[in-house]
């Protein structure tokens, strides 16, 4: 690949799963001889096992307590992660850059107050006037200001407020599809020259009850002890998993201006959404394949972010073992879960660290997944939505 000045490049990298905060945590994951045993809860939302936070001391990036406080988790953690994405760009201090630096943010709804939705249904059961019910409920038991705090745009508000981060903003919701848009936006703005950086991510908190209400709206949740992705046969197969990823993109004329490491380089990332019906899952996976390539599976990591839901998952592996034979696959949601809208960006991140680390990553399912003999030069990561969406990145390591 030829260099120019507005390639998109990684310079900064912020992570956060059960398997641990930040990079080196995830390096190490993806540097050693087998993979680590699954992190996973299966008591506290029985019967769905969920891929859980790890310890985090929140102070580290957000040090007022006010603004701890004011956050739900999903908030404090993208915050965190943002903060850690920063300072690995060495730009944490840098205020002309936070400035002027544009924030795009994959988010869903707010933290629900689940004493209440207990409350209305408990006695709804009791009732036939629901719709009076409800309202008397949403005017006299919910508090306003939990209700805005919780606003999904408050995610890139805050992270405007503790890390002064204060170009433009912009956030994007739709489950999978939110993570690809907010990607391929900042991709498409470096490119074009219209902007020099961008602080782009998301982050989902697994450990929700009204989460699993929405998984299980399609039945899609696991119901049983964890099972390596590509190996669960049931007909959902999703294992949510809490999780936070921040990426600062910008182009190669500001990196190399301020002698930036570089992770990668992202040379092409597309979106599509449709009907799965019949074989339009493939027609659109061939379509985006065609126009992000590679055609050539040499030295080539697919870093897939399938769902787990047996027969969509089982579509894309058919996919890419027919299209790519001779590429390594691995399966990112085995290791940390599924995280909605910071799927994308979670993959991205991870083929990052591991193009710029020359990983040799231990497969996350042996059954299914061949090993790694030499690291990679390029890396295609996936991301399908568990009901709408496809996401696909290239990504290319620099060269030494």
């Amino acid at each position: 690949m030829t260099n120019s000045a507005n390639d998109v490049v990684i310079s900064g990298i912020g992570i956060v799963s059960c398997h641990g905060v930040g990079k080196d945590a995830h390096i190490a994951i993806l540097s050693a001889d087998q993979a680590p045993e699954p992190v996973v809860d299966t008591d506290r939302f029985t019967p769905y096992p969920v891929h859980p936070l790890p310890e985090i001391d929140w102070s580290e990036q957000i040090p007022r307590r006010g603004d701890q406080r004011q956050m739900e988790n999903w908030q404090r953690l993208g915050v965190f992660t943002a903060g850690l994405a920063l300072d690995d760009a060495g730009l944490k201090d840098d205020a002309d850059a936070c400035g002027a630096m544009d924030m795009i943010v994959a988010a869903g709804g707010g933290e629900r107050d689940i004493e209440v939705d207990t409350l209305i249904v408990n006695e709804a059961a009791h009732r036939n006037d629901r719709a009076v019910l409800l309202n008397e409920k949403l005017t006299t038991e919910l508090r306003p200001t939990l209700f805005l705090a919780q606003l999904s745009n408050l995610l890139a508000g805050n992270i405007s407020i503790v890390h002064k981060v204060t170009g433009s903003s912009k956030t994007f919701m739709g489950e999978e599809g939110a993570g690809i848009s907010a990607v391929h936006t900042a991709y498409e703005r470096i490119r074009a020259g219209q902007t020099e950086q961008a602080l782009v991510g998301g982050s989902y908190n697994a450990e929700r009850p009204d989460m699993h209400v929405l998984f299980e709206g399609v039945q899609g949740l696991s119901r049983i002890n964890w099972q390596p992705l590509w190996s669960r046969d049931e007909p959902g197969g999703i294992i949510t998993g809490s999780a936070s990823a921040f990426l600062v993109m910008e182009s190669r004329r500001s990196a190399e201006k301020r002698d930036a490491p570089i992770y990668a380089t992202i040379s092409a990332v597309e979106g599509d959404r449709g009907s799965r019906d019949g074989d339009g899952l493939e027609r659109r996976l061939s379509g985006l394949a065609e126009r992000v390539g590679p055609d050539d599976d040499t030295d080539l990591l697919i870093m897939s972010g399938s769902s787990g839901i047996h027969e969509i998952s089982r579509r894309e592996k058919d996919f890419i073992d027919g299209k790519w034979p001779s590429a390594v696959l691995r399966g990112y949601s085995g290791l940390t879960g599924h995280a909605l809208e910071t799927q994308f960006p979670l993959g991205i991140a991870l083929s990052a660290l591991a193009l710029k680390s020359g990983s040799k990553i231990p497969p996350f399912d042996r059954a299914n997944e061949g090993a790694m003999t030499t690291p990679a030069s390029r890396a295609l990561v996936t991301a399908l939505g568990f009901v709408y969406g496809e996401g696909l990145a290239v990504l290319e390591s620099e060269q030494p």
